[in-house]
């Protein structure tokens, strides 16, 4: 009998509890100590072949009889009012469909905090009307035809001034998100304080980044009677399926959603776009479908941001390096629209054994474009501040930064009192330390005084990472084995780019005991497949792939009753691997399809769920990274030479598929630790860098030698694979150990990212 539990997961720094069904017995995670088949070998894409061929079918692909296109005309201001639209000349265009506007479109809820199209515009680039026409070159040509007559508002871009009783206020309640800091404390800071011998203290500061996924958000709307089918890029089907219903007032069998290849999103696509729900109407109202996919200047705008941030941090320690207080003010830019604070004070309450602590988050409302999630949101940008300062600490107390974190380990998560469920760290600053060559390299600080005058300074800097990448439930997966002796698993997950489909046919294979290229895996339908949450927060595989091996096991187990039945053998003497049954009672072993022909169109269907997450244990990822840069004391230029990654997230599934997430975090934290920053004219509020022209982002002459390993040992607790998410944790600790080791090169800090050529010169006092 099904049984009901509450439960609580932690979601990109947010816990959250939900009520879980429980069905049957869970499984075990496999044996560390048994060698797999295809679970942690390398295997190469399943849809590998369609990916580079251009098969693939991504959203901008679709094209449907009849269809139309939609261009949205968005706020040329910063905040404004919209006294009056008139869009008779545009309507009048050849090839026009239609204009949508607030003037004919319901009074749509959206983000809470404002309105499908509002009659108040907040950030340059928010959205004003939208035409649907025959092409994209008709729709464009229309935009321009478009009067509005807009009353200029008084604006706010810097956080910090929008905090101010004086500032102009974005909305009626203030600027501040929830009218009120986010503030978590334990223990006495005061006396924390009082008990430290030493004190560091400083002001850090990080930019705003843009996500420039490869492929631009986009959806393609169609109705048929009353129902929608939407083609998304989507890092979220049934999420866009429930925003749909909701805001359109539809069923939600009535509501279908597909995406079936994505070009990236970073978590720019978790939640349901303006673009995903205007697309819906203007087909509705047209009567045909309706595609409206951004160009990068809108993706620059309006798809969402890593916000920038003011941390000021406070570290108090004893002289042996014991910490005894830890305070994070931190201070976020929200844009102009906000459902959630990203959580900038995870690190600072979760990384190191300290009995007081207090972090204090103000997310406060600006006329820029909205934040939204980004690659592991908050924990970025905190640990930047809180692994720099403990850089400062270590050099104070004249202790190795190393030695320092582990005076700090704890094997207790700080905020909960519950042990982790494993915890490797430790290993990753010893292996890292090693594959590094850290205490060879590092420079004494009194030899740093006598190469000050050479031409090229080196550098090493590490740190530490912290993220969640537990999964979560619900997640539900059916396996069909098929007369032929292939199977297709079905789940209403979606592959992000990840190799998701990869993994979950690995998970399956090795359950089944099927050659990998007998599994078919069909995910990114709504109408089709089963629950799955979003692919975001590392947790699509430890959510999904417990949820396929409990459907894989279950149609096995039937398939091996079934089959001692029609070969005449006991149960138990049953084995399958490589697609064969094997028992002492048979003369040669016997492929499935051979079985499962006699049985006509008899379908085994296997069906699991996911289990809850363990209660009395904490299930965290943890990882080191360390870099050596070099840093021309002439131009200012930094130049990372190498980064070693060691991390631990569980079981490896794939190592191939492993190494890309790696890889291609640690190149996003370069990024983000040296070139790219989004720039706004604080006059006009205009973005100056909305492409890929001016917006600098790390080429193949910026990326370093790469090295990683991962601590491959499963969590037993965290699922039924043992293994946790890897997406976000390699982006974490980068730009804090770039930012360590320009530091170490120049004896000077820069507090402020990214860490350009002009601030390098301007520590070095040359400008």
């Amino acid at each position: 009998m099904p049984k009901v539990i509450k439960t609580k997961t932690e979601f990109e720094g947010r816990v959250l509890e939900e009520y879980v069904v429980v069905e049957g017995e869970g499984l075990s995670a496999w044996d560390a100590h048994v060698p797999l088949q295809f679970v942690g070998k390398k295997t190469t894409r399943v849809d590998g072949p369609e990916r580079v061929t251009g098969k693939a079918l991504y959203t901008f692909d679709v094209q449907l009889p009849g269809m139309l296109y939609g261009k949205i005309l968005r706020s040329p201001h910063p905040h404004a009012r919209i006294k009056s639209i008139n869009t008779q000349r545009a309507e009048q265009l050849p090839g026009v469909r239609a204009v949508l506007s607030h003037q004919n479109t319901p009074k749509i809820s959206f983000r809470r905090q404002t309105f499908l199209f509002d009659e108040v515009v907040r950030y340059v680039g928010d959205e004003v009307a939208c035409v649907i026409a025959d092409d994209e070159e008709i729709a464009q040509d229309a935009l321009e035809l478009i009067e509005v007559e807009y009353e200029i508002l008084p604006f706010v871009l810097d956080p910090e001034e929008a905090l101010q009783p004086w500032a102009p206020r974005l909305y009626p309640d203030g600027n501040l998100l929830g009218g009120q800091p986010e503030l978590y404390q334990r223990g006495d800071i005061e006396r924390g304080f009082a008990q430290a011998d030493v004190i560091v203290e400083r002001t850090f500061r990080t930019q705003c980044a843009l996500h420039n996924c490869m492929e631009p958000h986009g959806s393609v709307a169609l109705w048929e009677g009353d129902s929608l089918t939407v083609w998304d890029s989507t890092q979220h089907i049934f999420g866009v399926r429930e925003g749909l219903a909701r805001l359109l007032g539809l069923p939600l069998h009535r509501v279908r959603v597909i995406k079936k290849y994505m070009g990236g999103g970073f978590g720019s696509k978790n939640n349901l776009g303006k673009y995903t729900v205007i697309a819906a109407l203007g087909a509705k109202m047209t009567g045909r479908p309706v595609k409206i996919v951004l160009d990068r200047h809108e993706e620059n705008l309006a798809t969402g941001n890593r916000p920038a941030s003011v941390q000021h941090v406070k570290i108090g320690a004893r002289r042996d390096g014991t910490l005894t207080a830890l305070e994070l003010k931190a201070i976020v830019t929200a844009g102009a629209y906000c459902l959630w604070p990203p959580s900038l004070g995870g690190p600072a309450r979760e990384l190191y054994a300290c009995s007081n602590v207090k972090t204090e988050q103000y997310t406060v409302f600006t006329n820029t474009g909205p934040l939204s999630a980004f690659r592991a949101p908050g924990y970025v940008e905190g640990t930047f501040a809180v692994e720099s300062l403990m850089d400062e600490l270590a050099q104070e107390l004249q202790m190795d930064p190393i030695e320092l974190r582990l005076k700090n380990y704890t094997e207790i998560d700080q905020t909960t009192g519950r042990p982790y469920s494993t915890k490797g760290l430790r290993e990753a600053y010893e292996r890292g330390a090693k594959l590094f060559g850290w205490h060879e390299a590092r420079t004494p600080p009194a030899a740093l005084l006598s190469r000050r005058h050479a031409p090229k300074l080196r550098g090493v800097g590490m740190a530490s990472q912290i993220w969640s990448g537990n999964g979560m439930p619900p997640a539900y997966a059916l396996v069909k084995l098929n007369p032929d002796g292939t199977a297709t698993v079905i789940t209403g997950t979606q592959d992000i780019g990840t190799g998701t489909k990869t993994v979950l046919a690995q998970i399956a294979a090795e359950e089944l005991g099927f050659p990998i290229e007998k599994i078919a895996i069909e995910i990114g339908d709504t109408q089709l497949g089963l629950y799955a949450p979003l692919s975001a927060g590392s947790m699509t595989v430890a959510s999904v792939g417990p949820a396929v091996r409990v459907a894989a096991h279950e149609a096995r187990q039937q398939l091996l009753d079934v089959a001692a039945q029609v070969l005449e053998v006991p149960r138990d003497s049953l084995t399958i691997a490589d697609g064969l049954f094997r028992s002492p009672a048979l003369q040669k072993p016997v492929a499935v399809h051979e079985v499962l022909k006699n049985l006509e169109n008899f379908m085994i269907i296997g069906r699991g769920a996911r289990e809850p997450n363990p209660e009395d244990v904490a299930v965290n990822t943890f990882g080191a990274q360390f870099a050596e840069v070099t840093v021309d004391v002439e131009t200012g230029e930094v130049k990372v030479e190498r980064i070693v990654a060691v991390h631990d997230s569980g079981r490896v599934i794939n190592p191939l598929t492993l190494s890309s997430q790696i890889e291609g975090g640690i190149i996003q934290g370069l990024g983000y630790a040296l070139y790219e920053q989004r720039v706004v004219d604080r006059n006009t509020g205009i973005v100056l860098n909305d492409n890929l022209e001016n917006y600098k982002l790390p080429t193949a002459l910026d990326i370093p030698e790469i090295v990683f390993e991962m601590i491959d040992r499963p969590d037993f607790r965290a699922n039924n694979l043992g293994a946790k998410g890897v997406g976000e944790p390699p982006i974490i600790p980068t730009a804090a150990a770039i930012a360590n080791a320009v530091a170490n090169a120049l004896g000077v800090r820069i507090y402020e990212l990214p860490i350009t050529r002009e601030k390098i010169l301007k520590a070095l006092g040359k400008v």
